[in-house]
This record gives structure tokens, C-alpha cells and sequence, in this order.
């Protein structure tokens, strides 16, 4: 039988085993190609990259709503006149044994296009008692040292703002802002022969701005500042100056919830008639935030 393999029918051998493996070869290729073809199928249909105008996650809303704690060191003196019997400046920490507390915060916003409407509304209330260190005179009365005292501040700040983005990108926007913030504050002292009160509500109109970056596309820091200062030459019967700066930074975790860690500080001297307040709270605060 080997004898019969003649080189002719050796050559012949060799190109049918040549043109069989070749055959299988492309068959293998198409099979793999197919199963390349049909996995990649779904993973470029999950893959949808953000357009150029695509917004970071967080800014596609109508509606928003915030609540907060915050827990701000305080400094707070009051004084107060009454038939012309001018009063003492009175510390809230040192005469009156006030200590920090926290308040909540809650905030609303409806937006359309590059116009905001916030309303957000801070309710701050310090109640304590204390052993006066020494005499002081408050609403034409004095309280002696010595003497125990039951005291209360209740300021309540209700601020209502409009807000106008005049440059929106995609990583952020810079905007102003106007707003007024309706401040009433109630004050009383109580010892066991006297108790006096005084309170003192105004209107007072701020202006300011408002600047907001993505530093990720869902996580922002945004820096507003708002003020005005009333020079007491203008004769309205309130002068004074109200600051308020509040920078925060925000993690959204879809376009409909976040949250948000802050430090803010508010600043304000207030006079009205004779009476005055020079109110200033800073610190850190913490928050969610919800959308539709």
C-alpha cells in the first residue's frame, strides 16, 4: 500500500487536507463574528453617552423642596427703651445664660426657565434662665443683680426671593438675586416683680448673587450672598444692615433626590425706633433635597 501513494497522489492528498482546513477555518471566523456581533448588540443599546446639552443631574425640576438642621453659634444683644428711659445693651450669653441650639429650615422653589421663586422660612427661638451678674435696665425697668430671670427670644425670619439666571451651563449658572425677608422678633424678661416685653417686626429688602458649578455632573457647590445696608440719615424709622452668605455643596443621587451639607452665617443690626438688635448665627448645617 505504500508502494501505491505515488508523489503525484501525495500532492493531491495534501491539497484536499489544505482546502478542508481552510473551509473549517472560515466557518469557525463566521461563528465567531455571529457571537461577537449579537453580545455587542446590547451593550452598545445601554450605552447612550450625554448630549453637549444634556444638564447635570439636579437641575431638571419644576418644583423643590429642602429641610434642614442647622446648628449655629450665636451672638446676640438686645436693647430696648421705653418713655424715654434709654436701656442697656444686654448680652443674651453673658447677662441672660443663652446656649446654642438647632433649628430646622424649610425651603420651597418653583422654577421655570431661568426664573426662580424661593420661599424658605427660619424659625429661631432661645428660651433660659439665669442669676443676673449685674444691674441692667431693659424696657425702663431695672433688673438687679442678684435677681433670677426667665428670658426669651423668638425671631422668626420668613424670606421670600426671586431669583434670575442670567448664565446657565451645563456645569452650573451665575445669577442675582432679590429678596425680602420679613423679620419679627418678640423679646421677654421675667423675674419674680417684673416682667417686660418688646417686640419689633420690619420688612427688609436684600440684594446679591448666586453662582452654582458641578465640580462632577452630580455633585455641585454653590456660593449665595445677599445683603443691605439702611443708613439711619434716611429717616425711615429702621436702619441697620442684614448679611447673609451661605455656601453649600450638594450630592444628587438622581435628577429627583439629594443631599446637601452647608455653612452659613447671618448678620444683623437692627434698629428700629429706639429698640436695636445686633443678631449674628454661623455654622454648619445638613440637609435633603427633593424634585419633580
Amino acid at each position: 500500500m505504500l508502494a501505491a501513494f505515488t508523489p503525484t497522489r501525495l500532492t493531491t492528498f495534501r491539497e484536499t487536507l489544505r482546502v478542508m482546513l481552510t473551509r473549517r477555518s472560515v466557518r469557525l471566523y463566521s461563528i465567531l463574528t455571529a457571537l461577537l456581533a449579537c453580545s455587542a448588540a446590547p451593550a452598545l443599546a445601554q450605552f447612550q453617552p450625554r448630549t453637549l446639552d444634556d444638564p447635570a443631574t439636579g437641575e431638571k425640576f419644576h418644583i423643590e423642596g429642602a429641610a434642614s438642621i442647622w446648628a449655629p453659634a450665636a451672638d446676640m444683644t438686645i436693647r430696648s427703651e421705653q418713655l424715654g428711659i434709654q436701656g442697656d445693651l444686654i448680652d443674651l450669653k453673658q447677662d441672660l445664660g443663652l446656649t446654642d441650639q438647632k433649628f430646622n429650615v424649610l425651603e420651597l422653589m418653583l422654577k421655570g426657565g431661568h426664573h426662580k421663586l424661593r420661599l424658605q422660612r427660619l424659625p429661631v427661638v432661645y428660651e433660659q434662665e439665669a442669676i443676673m451678674k449685674r444691674t441692667v435696665r431693659y424696657n425702663g425697668q431695672n433688673y438687679s443683680i442678684g435677681l433670677p430671670v426667665q428670658s426669651k427670644l423668638a425671631w422668626t425670619q420668613t424670606h421670600l426671593s426671586y431669583e434670575y439666571d442670567f448664565l446657565v451651563k451645563n456645569r452650573g449658572f451665575g445669577g442675582v438675586v432679590l429678596n425680602t425677608t420679613l423679620t419679627e422678633i418678640d423679646e421677654r424678661l421675667a423675674s419674680p416683680i417684673i416682667t417686660e416685653f418688646a417686640h419689633v417686626k420690619a420688612p427688609v429688602p436684600r440684594i446679591g448673587g448666586i453662582a452654582r458649578v458641578y465640580v462632577v455632573p452630580n455633585i455641585s457647590i454653590t456660593t449665595e450672598i445677599t445683603g443691605l445696608n439702611i443708613p439711619p440719615d434716611l429717616d425711615l424709622g429702621v436702619s441697620g444692615k442684614y448679611i447673609d452668605v451661605d455656601v453649600y455643596g450638594t450630592v444628587n443621587f438622581t435628577n429627583n433626590i439629594g443631599a446637601k451639607v452647608g455653612y452659613r452665617k447671618i448678620n444683623v443690626n437692627l434698629v428700629v425706633d429706639n429698640d436695636e438688635g445686633n443678631f449674628e448665627m454661623k455654622g454648619l448645617y445638613f440637609g435633603l433635597v427633593a424634585r419633580y
